[in-house]
């Protein structure tokens, strides 16, 4: 078995490369790391474009261009409140302990608690997959007919049809989805977004007006009660899943010095992703003509009509939707992975949950998720409203993964002052304020997103509160405590030989 697909066992990274006589761990010291095969190295800056593949997309941007020039402000105050804490704080948990996060929290809080931290790692792209499919179906929808954007049967069926091709691909094994996802941000985020970017300077330079205003009086989002931020808690679930690759760590050479090598490279390549683009589309299709889910293809079909080049709409949406679904692959090969192996190690999942295909990849779990997916695809053809669908399933993503994060930043701040002369690649400067900055925005976000958004009709408040609460809690809680209260010794696998299925 590859130390990708090894149990972890919740001891510290080593620093011995492949060959290396491991020295015997003690209680404070790293433990050697499993050799891998040189074929299995993956280098940073491979691990930098999976994570920023996994973390980025043109998709937020319709999002934010709803703000206008606004948009700058709210994509980099959460980035200095959410996404540099996380990105700081999981580069030093991620070169002392391996395993990912689970480990972090269960020997910083306690094994429970690390087992909620993984399983809502886990559980928020069960609602992740169809808002990020959901984006699919409406750019495809440019490449067959545009009146197909607005249709939720349409977004359910790809939702479906996509969701399951994914899960085949992932059946694989996980050396094919680093090259699919690297090249899908390449060739459908970063040269779309380039495009996109500089025919809108083009555009504006040629005196043609922005759509929205660009004057310092737009610089900060008219305020019009709480209600009026909420779009921003988007941004944290845009910003969230800098911290997931690390269960990858052990396939890098050096984890230590190349992980956080990787985090800052993956930072500096998202927020030029999110920024530069929602601005473009912000010059191009006004605020109240944009759709969530269609808003990136709106803004290119408007800007190659400006140039008499709408040929290259349909070809924009193909690349578009390789990013997508190259993102999507690599959530299916991250949490599903992390949870099936403290899952064996712990006995937390029932054994047939546990059980692995002949290419070693937790496929009952991603058919398991598939089945939920499925179900909760079709709500895009029962809500009257594709971008309210879209909103709804995104904030339920977000609720349930700032659970996660929340217990991070404690378990960080546990470790650094119960362990602190423990061995660390890299330790992030002054870890208790990044802690506690990154844990009261988490928590912040996580309650400002039960508050209806005003830029959207999604119904009675009431009955927004019931679904969005209902959806995360439930799901973020309930059932992992169900999974922990009713676990049996017998679930743990991690001392036999893993059983290999077909199914």
């Amino acid at each position: 078995m590859s130390a990708e697909t090894a149990p972890t066992t919740g001891e510290p990274v080593g620093r011995h490369r492949a060959g290396d006589a491991p020295e015997p761990p003690t209680a404070d010291a790293p433990a050697a790391r499993t050799p891998v095969p040189a074929a299995q190295w993956i280098s940073w800056v491979a691990l930098a474009m999976m994570t920023t593949s996994s973390v980025a997309s043109l998709r937020a941007a319709p999002t934010m261009a709803i703000y206008g020039l606004a948009a700058v402000f709210l994509y980099v105050v959460p980035a200095i409140v959410f996404l540099l804490p996380t990105s700081l704080v999981s580069a030093e948990l991620a070169s002392g302990w391996k395993g990912g996060v689970y480990n972090w929290v269960s020997e910083g809080i306690s094994k429970p608690a690390g087992f909620l931290a993984v399983w809502c790692q886990f559980a928020m792209t069960i609602f992740y997959y169809p808002t990020l499919l959901g984006f699919v179906a409406s750019t495809l929808a440019y490449v067959i007919n545009p009146d197909l954007a607005t249709s939720g049967v349409w977004t359910a069926a790809v939702i479906v049809v996509v969701y399951w091709s994914g899960v085949w691909v992932s059946s694989r094994g996980t050396k094919a989805i680093a090259g699919l996802a690297s090249g899908g941000l390449i060739i459908g985020t970063l040269i779309p977004g380039v495009l996109l970017v500089t025919l809108g300077v083009v555009f504006l330079g040629q005196g043609n007006a922005s759509a929205a205003p660009m004057d310092a009086e737009h610089l900060l989002p008219a305020w019009a009660g709480l209600s009026s931020l909420v779009l921003i808690v988007n941004n944290f679930l845009s910003y969230s899943g800098m911290e997931m690759n690390a269960v990858h760590v052990s396939s890098l050479r050096n984890p230590g010095r190349e992980f956080p090598r990787s985090m800052f490279l993956a930072m500096g390549m998202v927020l030029l992703i999110f920024i530069l683009p929602a601005l473009a589309i912000s010059w191009f299709v006004p605020a109240e003509e944009l759709s969530l889910t269609a808003g990136i293809m709106q803004a290119f079909d408007a800007v190659f009509a400006q140039f008499g080049w709408q040929w290259l709409t349909p070809i924009i949406g193909i690349m578009l939707v390789a990013a997508s679904v190259g993102g999507m692959l690599t959530w299916l090969a991250g949490p599903s992975k992390g949870l099936l192996l403290i899952s064996r190690q712990e006995g937390y999942l029932p054994p047939f949950l546990q059980r692995l295909n002949k290419n070693g990849v937790q496929q009952n779990i991603l058919v398991a998720q598939g089945a939920v997916t499925t179900v909760i695809a079709l709500g895009y053809a029962l809500i009257p409203s594709v971008s309210s669908a879209y909103w709804v399933f995104s904030v339920i993503t977000t609720q349930v993964y700032l659970i996660m994060y929340l217990l991070m930043f404690v378990a960080a701040v546990r470790l650094r002052r119960l362990h602190a002369d423990h061995p660390r690649g890299y330790r992030a400067p002054i870890i208790r304020t990044l802690c506690g900055v990154g844990f009261v925005a988490s928590a912040a976000a996580l309650l400002v997103g039960f508050v209806p958004p005003s830029q959207l009709g999604t119904g009675s408040p009431w009955l927004y509160v019931l679904v969005v609460g209902g959806g995360a809690l439930g799901l973020g809680l309930l059932v992992p405590f169900l999974f922990y209260r009713f676990r049996k010794p017998a679930w743990r696998l991690a001392e036999q030989q893993p059983e290999v299925s077909a199914s």
